[in-house]
This record gives structure tokens, C-alpha cells and sequence, in this order.
């Protein structure tokens, strides 16, 4: 609170108003940038995947989705051949939360509709509400949920099936066999029309735009498919390489298709022009998997590390990388993946909607690791300088937000800013304390963390001013009282009829009135111009100059016109 400055009387002018509503901005500070502030470690808002958990419970997991509706976590997996007391092949149905086992669908009818334990290699599709399409060795396409005890199914006649995704229409599948693409009936197997191409075993689907991207590693070479007319509508150039591919993907948002290929991923847009490459974080990891958020407009790519330490560049780890879908642009530091190499199968990512939460699988190693993002702090308050009188109370404020959400801890400098100490037990948003006067002059900061880094906010100026200890009004309100705030001499010396008494209370009320504004102007003692009264020091009227001369100023006035007053009454003397 803002006392009250001695200048203001009960009936304060508009001079005197203007003057106490600057001192009460400068009292209150100056107002704060919204945001402000800066990264410690790292910019503020960055990105930061953390593995939060690891799941040994479905075997060499192939495949992974998490089922829009229903929430769990499906995984097609293979047996590990490390646990020869146990088959984990099949369909597992998983807690997200935990990796805790809900039920394993392992039964599928095999080629003469014979139910046998089968792996599973692929899932394509949700089904409604719960379920999912999916795709096992070796021509095998079934369906099946949580609680089945064995899968529908049913064998696709031809060669082994070596890529499939959703087909046009929620009965059908699309499917390759090496360089056959057809669509199938998923209930039957019954293959509805086919196309054979050039070269190639691997696609992608962009049901909202009717693309089909088929990829030709061998003679290097991006087809596009209309899915309506069933033909090739144009073929695009890839780079040449050594003719490994990891995976080739569309971007449900944009409808560019992503294809890892090498050491690098190629992106072309929806018109097959070539619109960026995407390195590896290391030099010898491959691209072996991508998801997409339409949320964030985020890529997720998982790299593998060969496997062979013998190849430069291999360390036997692999890689988590992010990307901005519009631009390409690293929207997430880079997460290494230890141990993920690509000697016992392909990873695979499912990525939870708003890409908070990731699932990376591990064929190796026959884990699925869990991550999840944090946002380091991005400040939205810096605290504001402040003005005050020594001993009153000072309140700092800052806030900031983060993924988790932030600590704050308090930092003072005494050196400008150069460097910086914690203050003891100072670890809330607001900082208060009593300011003294060898406060004068420092820097207050707010520092906030969590997982993703430290966040800083703009510091704050403190300003420390003396102790009001103003007494001037009390000693002017007594000194004009007795009237000899006049001009000089007794009031009852100056004329038979009482006018010499008028002006001695002239005297006293431009006295009193000093005295309450201070007493500058009215502490007198018979002396010219209502005295030479001073206000102690430390007293606020000494410190507002300005002030102090139009109060004088008005004082001045006032008195002049007394004197004339007594000049008009006195008795010539002459005559």
C-alpha cells in the first residue's frame, strides 16, 4: 500500500493530485513483459522425449498400434529365440499405462483353415470400436480383439504378402506381394483387382487424396498409383544409394510421402517433387519406421544402428529423431535408443494422438520402451522492478510453464547481474520480503525447471529509498498558529482598528496550511515571506523540488496580497 505523501493535505489541489499519482507509479514499478525471460540449458519450450517405462511382456514386437477407441495398446509379435520354454508369438493386447498383458490372440487359421500358433508381422487397421486387421507369415490376413481366443482369417492366394494397409473401403485391404499390388476382401482373402509394377515390395496409402505411393528400391524409382483407376499415373526419380529402404510412410495431413532410404529419409510432396532429405543423427544408422501427428504437425522417425561394429559410424545404438511435417525442421532433440540395431528385425513407433506419449519397439533386445515428452519452462511473468522505502514490504511475482510442471527457485545479484546466488528458501512463485537498505540496487530472478531444461526470468530492479521520517508539519501548523507566520511582528502592533489582526491570521493560516504540506513553506518565525522553514531530513517534501517550489510559488501569492492589505490600512504617517 502507498502511504499517503506528506505534501497532500485533507483538501488536496490538482497539483498536489498529479503529484501523488506519480509517486504512486513509482511506488508500484514497472509493468513486466508477458513473456521474457530466457533458456538455460535450452531454449525455453524445447522438446525433450524421455524413455518413462519398458515393457519385456510380447515378445520380438514387429508391429505396434494404439487403438483409437478402445486405448490399448495392440502388438504383433514373433518368438524370441532366447526363451525356448515359451512362444510369444501372436497377437498381444497391452495396458499402455504399464505394459501389463490384458490377453494374446495366438491361434490363426493357416493355409487349409487349420487354427496353429501364428506370428503376427503386421497390423494394418483398427476395427471399430476395438480389434484390429492384421497380417501374418505367410499370405494370412485376420482379424481380432481383446478376449478372442483365436482370430478370424483367411490366406491370400499368390506370393508372401510383403506390405498391406487399409484398403478403400473398410471391408477391403490393400496388399503387396512383391511388385503385385491388389485389394482384397479381409474377410475372404478374395483378391477384387491387381496391378502388377516394375519393381518393388513396400507402399503406402493416402486414402483421403486416393494416392498410392509404391517404391521400386532396386531401380530407385517412386511410383504413384491412382487407388480409384488402379494405374500408374507417374513415376519420380529416388537417389541413388545402395538400394536399402527402411519404410515408406505418407503424412496423413499434408499427403507427402516420406521414404527411408539409406542413411536418410526423402520426402516428396503430394505432386512427387522432391521437397527435402533428412540425415540420420548418426552416420551409419538406417530409417526404419515413421509416425505422424496431426496434432503437433510432427514426424517421428526411428533409426537403427546396423548392428556390425565393424562398419564406421556403428555403435550398436539407435535413434528417436523429430520433425516439423511443414518445414522439416528438428522440432525435438534427437533420443538415443540404446542397443536398438537392425540385426534381428525392424523397429516400429505408435504414436499417441497429440504425440505426448510414444511407443518404440526393440526386436533385439524384445522390448517396447515407452517415452513421453516434456517441454522445458517458457516464462509468462518476469517480476517487475520495484521503488520502496526501507522497511516496507517488497512482493515479486514470475510464472512459467513446462511440461512437467516447473520448480521455481529465487536468485539474487549484488554485482549487476554478473553473477548470481540462490536465496535461501525462497522456492514459490512469489518472493516476498522487508527491504533494507543494503537491498538497494540488486537483481531478483526467478529460475524454473523440470526434465527438459532451466528457464530464467528477465531480473528485477530493486530500489531502495530512505525511511520517510517527515515531522516539518507539526512544527509549522505551531509556528503560524501564534501569527507570526506574518510578515513580521505581533498582529495586535500594527493599527488601532484591528486590520494589522486580520493579516497575523493571514499569517496563521498560510502557516497552518505549510505546516500541513510539510511546514516548507509556513514553519515561520517573523520572518519575510511566512519564514524560512525547512522540512527535516529524510522528510518526502525534501525529496519532490519540484513540488516544493509551486507550493512556495502559491505561498508567495498568497502573502503579497497580505502585504498590500497592511500597506492599505496603515496610518499616514507623514500627514
Amino acid at each position: 500500500m502507498t502511504p499517503r505523501h506528506p505534501l497532500i493535505p485533507g483538501r488536496a489541489g490538482t497539483a498536489s493530485a498529479a503529484l501523488a499519482l506519480v509517486l504512486a507509479s513509482a511506488a508500484a514499478g514497472t509493468p513486466a513483459s508477458a513473456a521474457a525471460g530466457e533458456g538455460g540449458d535450452v531454449p525455453q519450450s524445447t522438446a525433450v522425449y524421455r524413455a518413462t517405462a519398458q515393457f519385456t511382456t510380447a515378445g520380438r514386437a514387429r508391429d505396434l498400434l494404439l487403438h483409437p477407441d478402445s486405448k490399448k495398446l495392440y502388438v504383433g509379435s514373433d518368438d524370441l529365440p532366447e526363451t525356448a520354454a515359451a512362444d510369444e508369438s501372436g497377437l498381444h493386447v497391452l495396458d499402455p499405462a504399464d505394459g501389463r498383458v490384458i490377453s494374446t490372440v495366438s491361434q490363426a487359421p493357416g493355409p487349409t483353415g487349420t487354427p496353429g500358433r501364428r506370428a503376427v508381422r503386421q497390423i494394418v487397421a483398427p476395427l471399430p470400436g476395438d480389434g484390429v486387421v492384421f497380417v501374418y507369415p505367410l499370405r494370412g490376413i485376420g482379424t481380432a480383439k481383446d478376449g478372442d481366443a483365436a482370430a478370424a482369417g483367411a490366406w491370400v492366394t499368390g506370393a508372401p504378402v510383403t506390405d498391406a494397409a487399409p484398403g478403400p473401403t473398410p471391408s477391403t485391404a490393400l496388399v503387396a506381394q512383391g511388385s503385385v499390388l491388389s485389394e482384397v476382401d479381409i474377410a475372404t482373402a478374395t483378391v477384387r483387382r491387381s496391378l502388377t509394377l516394375e519393381g518393388g515390395e513396400r507402399f503406402a496409402y493416402d486414402r483421403a487424396r486416393g494416392t498410392v505411393w509404391f517404391t521400386d528400391l532396386r531401380n530407385r524409382r517412386l511410383h504413384r498409383v491412382d487407388a480409384t483407376a488402379f494405374r500408374v499415373t507417374a513415376s519420380f526419380e529416388l537417389p541413388v544409394g545402395d538400394g536399402f529402404g527402411g519404410f515408406t510412410e505418407v503424412d496423413p495431413e499434408t499427403g507427402a510421402v516420406w521414404v527411408g532410404l539409406d542413411t536418410s529419409v526423402v520426402v516428396h510432396d503430394t505432386a512427387g517433387r522432391r521437397i527435402g532429405v533428412i540425415e540420420g543423427a548418426g552416420g551409419a544408422d538406417t530409417p526404419r519406421a515413421a509416425g505422424f501427428d496431426a496434432a503437433t504437425h510432427e514426424a517421428f522417425v526411428v533409426w537403427q544402428d546396423p548392428g556390425d561394429t565393424s562398419q564406421p559410424g556403428s555403435d550398436g545404438d539407435g535413434a528417436l529423431t523429430v520433425h516439423r511435417t511443414r518445414d522439416l525442421k528438428e522440432a525435438a532433440k534427437p533420443v538415443v535408443l540404446p542397443g536398438n540395431h537392425a540385426q534381428l528385425g525392424d523397429a516400429v513407433v505408435a504414436v499417441q494422438p497429440g504425440g505426448g506419449t510414444l511407443f518404440v519397439s526393440d526386436p533385439a533386445a524384445g522390448r517396447i520402451t515407452r517415452l513421453e515428452r516434456s517441454m522445458s519452462p517458457r516464462v509468462t511473468r518476469s517480476p517487475e522492478d520495484r521503488t520502496v522505502a526501507a522497511g516496507a514490504e517488497v512482493s515479486l511475482t514470475a510464472q512459467a510453464e513446462g511440461t512437467p510442471a516447473p520448480t521455481v527457485a529465487w536468485q539474487v545479484s549484488t554485482d549487476d547481474g554478473r553473477t548470481w546466488q540462490a536465496v535461501p528458501g525462497a522456492t514459490s512463485t512469489t518472493y516476498a520480503f522487508k527491504a533494507a537498505t543494503t537491498d538497494n540496487g540488486r537483481r531478483y530472478r526467478a529460475e524454473f525447471t523440470n526434465d527438459a531444461g532451466v528457464s530464467r526470468t528477465d531480473p528485477a530492479v530493486l530500489t531502495v529509498t530512505a525511511a520517510d521520517t517527515t515531522t516539518g508539519g507539526t512544527a509549522g501548523t505551531s509556528n503560524g498558529a501564534d501569527g507570526s507566520g506574518g510578515f513580521g511582528g505581533p498582529a495586535a502592533s500594527s493599527g488601532p482598528d484591528g486590520s494589522a489582526a486580520t493579516v497575523g491570521g493571514a499569517g496563521a493560516a498560510i502557516g497552518s496550511t505549510g505546516g500541513s504540506a510539510g511546514g516548507s513553506a509556513g514553519r515561520a518565525s517573523g520572518t519575510t515571506a511566512g519564514g524560512t522553514g525547512t522540512t527535516p531530513a529524510g522528510g518526502a517534501l525534501a525529496s519532490t523540488g519540484t513540488a516544493v517550489a509551486s507550493f512556495a510559488g502559491a505561498a508567495l501569492v498568497v502573502t503579497a496580497a497580505g502585504w498590500v492589505l497592511v500597506r492599505r490600512t496603515r496610518p499616514n504617517r507623514a500627514g
